[in-house]
């Protein structure tokens, strides 16, 4: 089984309710098991879309699926909370990324893993290190050593999912 990270996030309707169901639906996968999550932080959006701000978690879970299958599983997921794929960076009911897949490096075109901007961003990065404080990236890269590089950007723990 594969140890998996993953970012979710969501910032149209009830934001709270998106990432229950969202997480629902991928444990529900009779070929993942969903092993934490973090609490639900409170981020500014990225870019220059005006838009309310997101609410944002990190589950871990393992898996039998593929890289690919699981990038399936959540693009199934994202259609099933009605996300719309409209404008780059824009509002939308619930967004799923696969940031860490066991130590895999994947470069192609609808999929790079580790996710290649997660060090950089706060809504990432803050409540991966809450599930997982002494994660190390499959390039060697130490994860708690970015936290100083995000402490701009507002990452507000609000709570849990439960």
């Amino acid at each position: 089984m594969a140890k998996v990270f993953l970012s979710l996030g969501s910032n149209l309707g009830d934001r709270v309710m998106q990432l229950r169901q969202a997480v629902r639906a991928i444990a529900d996968h009779e070929a993942v098991e969903l092993v934490k999550s973090s609490s639900v932080y409170e981020t500014e959006p990225v870019g220059d879309v005006p838009q309310q701000n997101f609410y944002n978690i990190v589950i871990e879970v393992t898996t039998d699926l593929s890289p690919h299958e699981l990038l399936e599983l959540a693009h199934t997921v994202e259609r099933s909370l009605n996300r719309k794929r409209k404008l780059h960076w824009g509002p939308r009911t619930i967004d799923v990324d696969i940031l860490l897949y066991n130590n895999s490096l994947i470069n192609e075109e609808d999929l790079v893993i580790p996710h290649p901007e997660m060090l950089k961003r706060a809504f990432v990065l803050v409540p991966l290190l809450e599930i997982e404080p002494d994660i190390v990236l499959p390039r060697g890269e130490v994860a708690l050593d970015y936290l100083h590089e995000v402490a701009g950007q507002k990452a507000e723990k609000i709570g849990s999912l439960v």
